[in-house]
Formats: C-alpha cells, sequence, structure tokens
C-alpha cells in the first residue's frame, strides 16, 4: 500500500510517498528555518504563506522521486494536529483537494504519533508495546504505546517542553535560532560541573517534567554576571545546562520503564537528535540490559515519511476522514 503524506505542522513543508508503513520510497522536505531565524523564532503568518507557496512543488517532486504518479496512490495521509493552525490547514486543505480530484482515502495523522512511527521507518523490527520519551520543540511526553494506534500518557511536561528550554536557553546565551543545535554543539567543549542548575520537580507526579525553572535559572545567572561584569564561560554553561535536562529526561525515562515493566525504550521527536541524551540513553539501557531504539538523525526533525509511516497503521485501523477534517492546533495523543 502507497500512501502519499503531507506535512505542514510548523515550518516544513514536507511530502513523501511511503510503502506499508516501512519502506520510504521519497521524502522531500523545504524548510523556512534561514527565513525565521532573522526573527529569532517561527512567525506563524510567514510560515503559512510558505507553505502555501511550496506545497504543490514539495508534493510533486515526492511523487517523481518515487516514479509514482497519484493514480497509482492508495491514500493521502496528511498531519492534522497538533501545531501551528494556519500551517496545519494549508496541509490538511491541500490534502482534502488531492482527495476530491482522486477520490482516494484521507488519513488524518497526529504529529506526536508521527514522530513516533518514525522508528518503525529506521527500525523494521520494532513493534508495540514499548515506552516511548518524545521530547521536541513543542512537547514532552512519556507514554505508552500499546499498539500502533493505542496509546497512554504517563507523563508531561507541566510548562516548556525540553525543546522550548533548550531554545529559549540558546538565545540568552547568544546562540542563533534553532539555539538547540548550537548549544549540543558548544556542551560538548564544556565542562558540565562548573555551573549549579536546578533539576526541578514536579510535586506527586513523578514522571512529569518541568523546565520552565532552569530556563529561568540559566537567564538568571547570565543577567547577574553581566550586572556583576563577570564573564560567562558559554561552553561550560551549555554543558551544564545539557546536563541537567538530560538528567531529568533520562531519570524519569528509566524510572518509569523500571515501575512498568519495559524493557524496550524508544526516543522520538527533535530533541531526539541531541548528543547528550543519546549518549545518555545508550549507556543506561546497555547497563541494565535494555533496548533502545533512536531515529537517524535525518528522521528526528519534521518530516513526510513519519507522517506516511503512521498513516498506514492508521489505516489499518479504520481512521479515515471525510472532507470535514479540519485542522486542530492541540490534541492529546491518545484521543480518538
Amino acid at each position: 500500500m502507497k500512501l502519499l503524506a503531507i506535512e505542514s505542522s510548523c515550518d516544513e513543508t514536507a511530502a513523501a510517498v511511503v510503502e506499508n508503513g516501512r519502506h520510504v520510497l521519497s521524502s522531500v522536505i523545504n524548510s523556512q528555518m534561514e527565513e525565521h531565524r532573522q526573527y529569532g523564532g517561527v512567525v506563524p503568518e510567514i510560515a503559512s504563506r510558505r507553505h502555501t507557496e511550496n506545497i504543490i512543488a514539495v508534493t510533486q517532486k515526492a511523487l517523481n522521486d518515487a516514479s509514482v504518479c497519484l493514480e497509482e496512490i492508495d491514500g493521502i495521509a496528511v498531519t492534522y494536529a497538533p501545531g501551528l493552525i494556519g500551517a496545519l490547514l494549508v496541509g490538511v486543505n491541500f490534502a482534502k483537494g488531492l482527495v476530491l480530484a482522486t477520490q482516494k482515502p484521507l488519513i488524518p495523522v497526529h504529529h506526536i504519533r508521527g514522530h513516533i512511527a518514525a522508528n518503525y521507518i529506521a527500525h523494521p523490527e520494532l513493534e508495540p508495546p514499548f515506552l516511548c520519551l518524545v521530547v521536541s520543540g513543542g512537547h514532552s511526553h512519556l507514554i505508552e504505546v500499546l499498539g500502533y494506534t493505542k496509546f497512554r500518557i504517563i507523563g508531561r511536561t507541566r510548562d516548556d517542553a525540553a525543546g522550548e528550554a533548550f531554545d529559549k536557553a540558546a538565545r540568552a546565551m547568544g546562540f542563533p535560532y534553532p539555539g538547540g543545535v548550537f548549544l549540543d554543539q558548544a556542551a560538548r567543549q564544556g565542562d558540565p560541573s562548573v555551573y549549579k542548575l536546578p533539576r526541578p520537580k514536579v510535586e506527586g507526579s513523578p514522571y512529569d517534567f518541568s523546565f520552565s525553572g532552569l530556563k529561568t535559572a540559566v537567564v538568571n545567572l547570565l543577567h547577574n554576571a553581566s550586572q556583576k561584569g563577570e564573564t560567562v564561560e558559554i561552553n561550560n554553561l551549555a554543558a551544564s545546562f545539557q546536563q541537567a535536562v538530560v538528567e531529568i529526561l533520562s531519570s524519569r525515562f528509566l524510572a518509569a520503564a523500571e515501575q512498568f515493566g519495559y524493557k524496550k525504550l524508544v526516543i522520538a521527536g527533535g530533541v531526539s537528535a541531541n548528543s547528550g541524551l543519546r549518549k545518555r540513553m545508550e549507556d543506561e539501557c546497555k547497563r541494565r540490559g535494555y533496548a533502545l531504539y533512536q531515529p537517524p538523525l535525518s528522521l528526528c526533525g519534521d518530516n513526510a515519511a513519519m507522517i506516511g509511516a503512521q498513516g498506514y497503521y492508521e489505516f489499518l485501523a479504520g481512521h479515515t476522514a471525510g472532507l470535514d477534517l479540519n485542522g486542530v492546533a492541540s490534541l492529546p495523543i491518545d484521543a480518538e
């Protein structure tokens, strides 16, 4: 079964052709990163306009690269939630137009489910159930993946997501947008023991996350040093911050695995590209005898291949939509 997948939830216009949920025939991504960098973050109105301008060409290239035409496609999968509402609507309405023209099934896909499914592409042997840590710019979740379309949230962020905290702390340190990758590079050259930063916890919710206080601690440290005329060694601060985030994420992930009896662990989302997190989880899982699955760097960020992968399993579960499908800015992963 070949699916054409569309992804436009933020600032990447992406299309892909995926066969049977595991085999990527093509994957095309048009990134707006350079344009948004001058503003220090994604400008929703600009993102929506660029999606409108790029989506036809991106989709045509995905079909061409896969050497298929629309008539050979068995269904159209599209990200409908969560994300920037204007950006989502571009992809959803474009997909509905294709469905109206071809009479193919329309398959709505939750963006975070797609990030998890990126691992099905990278690891053909991976099957549920497993425990997954989803970490991205807008989401930090601990999720029991009970089936391909059945999920249970056991932990989530109460404020900033991990990726959001990375970007905000990186901006305070003077790194360009998106700051997470630059902070990661600086952290590899720094000493994480130099600056003592907090590890916030949520009282009564051992698997929930809170990163706002950690981000604020970095901002205050930089501000206080500036007021006193002191120099902050940015590489060391980056290393200290990254170590704090990695410890928070990995400690809750591993504690949940032990409590719920999981020895198969999966990481997904943009922050799964972070070198500190990947190494910590590799070391900890090796020590415990756990199986760890991580997407390659090419599948960590937003892409349409992961939407096509999850779309296949949504279709098998009977999850299709009509032309009244709408974009949804915020929606839990376990919503039916």
